[in-house]
């Protein structure tokens, strides 16, 4: 994608990501807080403070009670009542799939659905009722913390930040002012400035809420930045939500005023992100996504996913090709504001980043079998999640692996790795 993108959709590209692409493969798992692995994650933590990492941010939603795979938008709005599906073998089975109330995955306690709350009792409940499934647990960023910092004279903060989980374009626009608010206030709280950086993880769809962000923090004035923030202050007035409304008028100002994270660098990584929107480079530093993958394509083309109808449909129940999260929440799914104010600003928050809707396109998108975005390192890993089982609930589709206690090592050994040393951390 350009420099100044000005949320532009991914192109969607298929060719080969060159240079921008490494396969690694899943080593030996050193059991967590054995001394094996104390030591190469405290090696780790050396090589992210040499970079100037002052804070990792986790940023994560949850995989139960949300739409996960966007059915409800191609189910109500996307054409298939109109018959576009018919004559496209398999395709019935694979919606099923992909369909709340048939996919496997289990609803939260109480009925509990977006918008989630970024508070105490919230992640709670998601480590009690689904532990590390997509899930950054408290366990997981006391345990990452402790290990990094074991050898620092200077600790590196780490932070857990759970975002609405809603799955449309105006959930992730709002979670995406709400997530700089929440990175200008750390770095104020820290005093960072030039040369500090802040690592920020996201798992899947909280990797397009990066997105956005990137876009929002292009040094350039694109004319997209205040379109949007006039759709967002608008639909807070409607609404009557003067939270958010603080929120967009104190973002406005501080890119005004080119004041926002006071100087420090935003680096991230993506965990099984949906290739939806474009990133715009400018505006942050290092940038890495990874997704879990496993090559079933016969043509060479390794770094593509396979999407081939009818056979999708038995490969899926078992995540045999890696994450199907990732590889079909794509443009044209998504999940419905329930609020008819909240339709109308998810659509004018649609028509400036994403082309692309109803069945037909999504399909379309979803046949590109496109792992990874315009911009960006690749690292495409198979993470053997695959044990040949049906129940959702032992792989997720593939998309749940990331989190897990037990991937923390190879993850930030890879993150090291491919960001931020030649050589990185001796493998476990």
């Amino acid at each position: 994608m350009p420099v100044e993108n000005n949320f532009q959709h991914d192109e969607l590209s298929r060719k080969n990501p060159g240079e921008r692409l490494r396969v690694a493969d899943l080593t030996d798992v050193v059991a967590p807080d054995s001394p094996a692995w104390a030591e190469a994650m405290a090696s780790c933590g050396a090589n992210l403070s040499q970079a100037g990492i002052a804070s990792v941010v986790f940023l994560h939603g949850s995989l139960h009670g949300t739409d996960l795979f966007g059915m409800q938008r191609l189910d109500e709005a996307g054409g298939l009542k109109r018959g576009y599906s018919r004559g496209v073998s398999g395709v019935d089975a694979l919606l099923a799939a992909m369909r709340e109330e048939s996919n496997g995955i289990p609803l939260l306690p109480s009925g509990l659905k977006p918008p989630l709350s970024n508070d105490h009792a919230t992640k709670h409940l998601l480590d009690e009722q689904i532990g590390d499934v997509g899930n950054f647990t408290e366990a997981y960023v006391q345990s990452f913390k402790n290990a990094i910092n074991k050898n620092l004279p200077q600790p590196i903060s780490c932070h857990r930040l759970l975002w609405s989980c809603e799955h449309h374009h105006l959930g992730r626009a709002r979670a995406a002012v709400s997530l700089l608010a929440e990175l200008d206030k750390l770095c104020k709280q820290q005093r960072l400035e030039r040369g500090h950086r802040i690592l920020v993880q996201a798992h899947g769809q909280a990797g397009l809420v990066l997105a956005l962000v990137s876009n929002l923090l292009c040094p350039s004035p694109i004319t997209g930045r205040p379109k949007l923030l006039s759709i967002l202050r608008g639909y807070a007035e409607r609404t009557n939500q003067p939270a958010l409304i603080e929120t967009v008028k104190h973002i406005e100002s501080l890119l005004v005023t080119t004041s926002l994270l006071n100087g420090a660098t935003l680096d991230v990584v993506t965990f099984g992100t949906p290739v939806r929107y474009g990133w715009d480079t400018s505006g942050i530093g290092k940038l890495l996504h990874v997704v879990n993958h496993r090559n079933l394509r016969t043509d060479g083309k390794s770094w593509l996913a396979k999407m081939e109808l009818p056979q999708i449909t038995m490969e899926m129940p078992i995540a045999w090709g890696g994450d199907y999260v990732q590889e079909l929440a794509v443009a044209g799914s998504d999940a419905v504001p329930t609020t008819e104010p909240g339709k109308a600003a998810n659509k004018m928050v649609w028509e400036l980043v994403e082309p692309y809707d109803g069945f037909e396109r999504w399909l379309e998108c979803a046949r590109r079998a496109v792992r990874f975005p315009s911009e960006g390192c690749c690292l495409l890993v198979d993470y053997k999640d695959s044990t040949g089982s049906t129940n959702p609930r032992d792989h997720y589709y593939g998309h749940a692996v990331y989190t897990r206690l037990n991937m923390m090592l190879f993850n930030t050994n890879a993150i090291v790795r491919c960001l931020y040393s030649a050589l990185g951390s001796s493998s476990p």
